[in-house]
């Protein structure tokens, strides 16, 4: 029992002994016997199967209840279910101090307000340390009392005024994980308008490159028309030679 135990709550545990029963002649029995019986509520843990399934053959010794899917009705109604041996909860929650078989000191609504009863444990923490320290100090009891020693009833004290507080702390930590995740989500949405921020900038910048590169090119195709158009002084002066010397050949042929 204590191997089956230990293998049970092994971190990689092997699957349970009895998954061997389910061969197909075992569960070809269950579904004959369930026919034979007739009933769908019987239990069928209690009906003798041997005496139903006298004529097959290889009919376990064991129930072959064991068989059965697992109610789930059952399992809501309990509320909880065993897996590898521990128990899991069908709805998660997580359990008052007083569930779990502690001195709960605050109130276990948690729309009523904590703090007051919270900052009683606290001072009722502060009195009792100061209460184990006179107790560390004062002179031991005789050997042959029996009774509790001071410093052992305030430290147990002490316990439970401890557990009161990680109880209350352990409790809030939805309303801390709810203020994380907004934390985050606000940081993550203020880096994500930084960057837009920042490619805008970038795209105004290359916008403003853009029409200055532009009007440059303009200037230089208007400049280059205008030296296309205009010829220069020298190609005047030679065409207008070339002029004067052929209305002189003209005259001079007869």
């Amino acid at each position: 029992m204590d191997e089956e135990e230990a293998e049970l709550r092994s971190p990689f545990p092997s699957p349970p002994s009895h998954y061997n029963n389910y061969t197909s002649h075992n569960l070809k029995l269950l579904t004959l016997l369930k026919e034979r019986v007739g009933d769908q509520n019987a239990d069928l843990g209690i009906v003798n199967q041997h005496e139903l399934l006298s004529d097959q053959t290889d009919v376990p010794t064991w129930s072959l209840a064991q068989l059965e899917k697992p109610r789930v009705d059952w399992v809501l109604e309990e509320g909880h279910y065993s897996v590898f041996g521990d128990t899991w909860f069908v709805k998660e929650t997580i359990p008052s101090l007083a569930e779990l078989g502690g001195h709960q000191l605050y109130p276990p609504d948690p729309s009523v307000d904590r703090r007051p009863a919270l900052l009683a444990v606290l001072r009722s923490m502060l009195v009792t340390y100061s209460n184990l320290t006179n107790a560390i100090v004062a002179p031991p009891p005789p050997p042959s009392s029996s009774a509790q020693p001071e410093w052992q009833r305030q430290l147990e004290w002490i316990t439970i005024l401890a557990q009161n507080l990680m109880a209350a702390a352990n409790d809030l930590r939805p309303v801390q994980a709810r203020g994380n995740l907004e934390l985050m989500m606000q940081r993550q949405l203020e880096l994500r308008r930084e960057e837009t921020k920042n490619i805008h900038s970038q795209c105004d910048t290359l916008e403003a490159r853009l029409l200055e590169l532009r009007s440059s090119a303009q200037e230089m195709a208007g400049s280059d028309q205008r030296l296309i158009a205009k010829p220069s002084s020298s190609q005047t002066s030679t065409a207008n030679v070339s002029l004067e010397d052929m209305l002189r050949w003209a005259e001079e042929v007869p």
